[in-house]
């Protein structure tokens, strides 16, 4: 199927990011994906914030990629019509022991550059949100914490990446690879390919390709699934700022967030799981993320649900980066990221590019052409607001026909209805689907690799 510079598995998001940076090196890129769309594992799944690195360990990679991915996402966000909603975060203390962790989480935080942290009282706290129960104690304000659009994002980088003549094969396993003579030959579920350097960002099943590409695994992959909730629309005036829980060892907790979308959502569970494929709900768990949401914030009982959902993240045997990078294979690594991926993504794309430009003869980063993914946070212009649009399809999330074309359509089409979802949110609003899936499925009839009526609903 022809000779590459860079051969990247996965198309996750750090995988989209991976490939936008080496393609805007002058790289050759190829992006291998076994799933019909991007996005289509733990990358699907996320809290959607985009994080300051004020409570990641100070001097680890993944600090200085949250940190740096985070300043570039805002400095091209105009260039790619994403969207960020400025809400800030606090980090709650709801009993004493907490308060007194909470200087520990501001230590660190200063230590990682994070100067603009405030301690609040249980005044302050109400002030800011009033719906806030009463028994919050304090907290820690981080005002750079913000949310934005986890799917759109990864979309605009691998489209830069394909407008600099990046390749992305869909629907294609990578089965095995040997390194010969300074170059790789992959084996692939689609054929042969040939490429200079491997970067494996398989996400749930790095270390699977990790063994495929070397013959071991230098990490094991132990799925941990998170649960959430997501409310109506309705319950958006209720919350204006991220709350964050005072994390453990283990795990961040269960975040109360507003979404870009409209909605609030609380989440993540962490369970882990053998299953790598599959992540189900189950009602005990979602009735204790309810109770939970209505702890925080007590103005949420009773209020009505949406939807819920369940992503698994790659979490590994230890807690931090599984970056590996061997020169003498032309091998890169990006494992186990976990929480802060979304945000760290182009952080650990411009980690990996500087690694192996010099395998590749590449040239530093050129400026990315600029290009407008569709708009669907609510605090933007939607497209159903200009005129042209067709028709309505999904009135719950206002989805135009327009927006279901160009999704079918362009460089990167949807490839189920889980990609058509994630593109432009139809099905995903109050009714999920049940008024607006007949119609959907008449517009994507033989315009999709995998039909509706042959993939998951809640994909």
């Amino acid at each position: 199927m022809g000779a590459f510079d860079v051969a990247v598995i996965g198309a996750g998001v750090v995988g989209c990011a991976v490939a936008r940076d080496l393609a805007l090196r002058g790289a050759r890129v190829v992006v291998l994906e076994k799933a019909p769309d991007i996005l289509a594992g733990a990358s699907k799944g996320n809290s959607a914030i985009l994080h300051t690195g004020f409570d990641a360990p100070t001097g680890s990679l993944e600090h200085a990629c949250v940190q740096a991915g985070y300043r570039e996402y805002l400095a091209i966000r105009s260039s790619l019509n994403l969207p960020v909603l400025e809400t800030g975060a606090v980090v709650v203390a709801w009993t004493e022991d907490e308060v007194a962790r909470l200087d520990a989480i501001e230590s660190t935080a200063r230590a990682n550059g994070v100067g603009d942290v405030v301690r609040v009282d249980r005044a302050a706290l109400l002030a800011r949100e009033p719906n806030l129960s009463p028994r919050a104690l304090a907290g820690l304000l981080v005002p750079g914490e913000h949310v934005i659009d986890p799917w759109s994002a990864p979309l605009a980088y691998l489209l830069q990446a394909m407008s600099r003549d990046a390749a992305v094969l869909r629907g294609t396993e990578l089965l095995g690879g040997r390194f010969e003579a300074g170059r790789w030959r992959l084996d692939t579920s689609a054929g042969p390919i040939e490429a200079t350097a491997v970067v494996n960002c398989a996400g749930l099943h790095g270390d699977t390709v990790d063994e495929r590409l070397t013959g071991r695994r230098h990490f094991d992959i132990r799925p941990r699934k998170g649960q959430f909730v997501v409310f109506d629309k309705a319950a958006a005036r209720l919350l204006g700022t991220i709350v964050l829980p005072v994390p453990t060892e283990r795990t961040k907790g269960i975040v109360l967030t507003p979404t870009v979308f409209g909605n609030l959502l609380v989440g993540p569970t962490a369970d882990e799981q053998e299953d790598r494929e599959r992540a189900d709900v189950d009602t005990p768990t979602i009735e204790a993320l309810l109770e939970k949401a209505a702890d925080i914030l007590p103005a949420l009982a009773g209020m009505p649900v949406t939807a819920t959902y369940a992503g698994l993240r790659p979490a590994t045997e230890r807690k931090e980066y599984r970056y590996r990078h061997e020169p003498e294979l032309n091998l890169v690594t990006v494992g186990g990221i976990r929480s802060t991926g979304l945000t760290a993504a182009l952080g650990l794309a411009r980690h990996v590019g500087t690694a192996i430009s010099g395998e590749t003869h590449r040239t530093p980063p050129s400026d990315a052409p600029s290009l407008a993914v569709p708009v669907l946070a609510e605090h933007m212009a939607r497209d159903w607001t200009r005129p042209g649009y067709g028709e309505i399809v999904c009135h719950c999330e206002m989805v135009t026909r327009r927006e279901i074309e160009a999704a079918l359509s362009g460089p990167l089409p949807a490839g189920d209805i889980g990609g058509l979802k994630r593109r432009t949110r139809a099905g995903m609003g109050r009714c999920q689907g049940f008024h607006c899936q007949a119609r959907v499925a008449a517009l994507t009839a033989g315009r999709l690799a995998v039909p509706m009526a042959a993939g998951r609903c809640d994909d």
